[in-house]
């Protein structure tokens, strides 16, 4: 992936969320997070297990709850400062932000 405007602009508003404490981090988590509709965004790691991948996307179509898998963890994991690679947004305005910069 080449390094574009866009994806600059969203890796750092992932780290903005981070500081605002509207983001969880790691497969748990975030799997609780969908599970309570509390996230609004789901953030998965292009390049992590499959099974994984497939658990994470699986029920984030279950509860209506957007997915991506833009960034590789290594990304995701420089953009929050935490080795994670998968990322749920709590908060309904970053969220809407970001779908917009995914395009």
């Amino acid at each position: 992936m080449t390094q574009g405007q866009k994806p600059d602009r969203l890796l750092q508003l992932l780290g903005i969320c981070m500081r605002a404490r509207q983001l969880v981090s790691g497969e748990e988590q975030v799997l609780k997070a969908i599970q309570q509709s509390k996230a609004k965004l789901v953030f998965i790691g292009s390049d992590i297990s499959p099974l994984t991948k497939k658990k994470l996307t699986d029920k984030g179509l279950f509860y209506e709850i957007p997915t991506t898998e833009a960034y590789t963890a290594a990304q995701l994991t420089q953009a929050i400062g935490l080795h994670r690679a998968t990322i749920a947004v709590m908060d309904a305005g970053f969220a809407k932000k970001m779908i917009t910069l995914l395009g």
